[in-house]
């Protein structure tokens, strides 16, 4: 039985050592090359298409100079807005999410960086587990070495969700705006930045006090935030 145990366990950590080599070498590839498609999109996608066969995602790859500003500024003091200053993991925010969690006495803040969140599209499943907690942490760190911020942010803009189907900034300024990514205002990328927690909802419900309230707060703050 001991032996079996071993052999098992030997056999696991090879398999982990070859999933790392297979994800480093993908973060190594995407330094130049832009991913056709993510995790959480072919998760997506496979939703979609359960109860409508043809169903396509929206997405088009726009490069980082022609995202609006306005838009890479709302969506840094959205979600990260130490972006520039951390190396992948802002224990303030951390700290500052868990404090709060406490004080509700349920989950109202996460303290994910912009890092964090891409290593999850990019490479993981929405099931949470104690492993892809651990994984999240090792793609960040691997991200953080392997990308700069200008490029973590320009595959972020470009591939998370930004309603039913919708992936990427591009697609997105044309969902909502009938526009494109360059030519987003400081009022709507303070919208489209005010949706990303809840993408799919926002979708459906675009006028909501809170959603209102929190694209005004952004918008506000958009010249206080550093960009890459």
């Amino acid at each position: 039985m001991k032996k079996i145990l071993i052999k098992l366990l030997y056999w696991m950590l090879i398999w982990v050592v070859l999933y790392q080599c297979w994800v480093l070498l993908h973060i190594v590839w995407w330094r130049g090359h832009n991913p056709e498609r993510t995790a959480f999109m072919q998760a997506r996608l496979a939703v979609m298409q359960d109860s409508r066969p043809t169903a396509k995602l929206q997405q088009q790859w726009v490069p980082y100079a022609r995202i609006s500003t306005h838009l890479k500024r709302a969506v840094v003091a959205a979600e990260d807005s130490r972006f520039t200053e951390h190396h992948g993991f802002d224990w303030l925010g951390i700290e500052q999410a868990f404090e709060k969690n406490l004080k509700k006495g349920r989950i109202v803040a996460g303290g994910s960086t912009i890092s964090q969140q891409l290593a999850k599209n990019l490479f993981l499943s929405g099931h949470r587990t104690p492993w892809r907690k651990a994984e999240e942490v090792v793609i960040t760190f691997m991200l953080e070495q392997l990308m700069s911020k200008r490029r973590i942010l320009e595959i972020y803009l470009n591939v998370i969700e930004w309603g039913d189907g919708v992936f990427g900034a591009e697609a997105a300024s044309r969902h909502y705006f009938h526009s494109n990514a360059a030519q987003l205002g400081p009022a709507q990328a303070a919208r489209l930045a005010a949706m990303i927690p809840n993408p799919r909802f926002y979708d459906a419900h675009r006028h909501t006090h809170y959603l209102n309230r929190h694209a005004a707060t952004i918008q506000a703050r958009l010249r206080l935030v550093e960009i890459p």
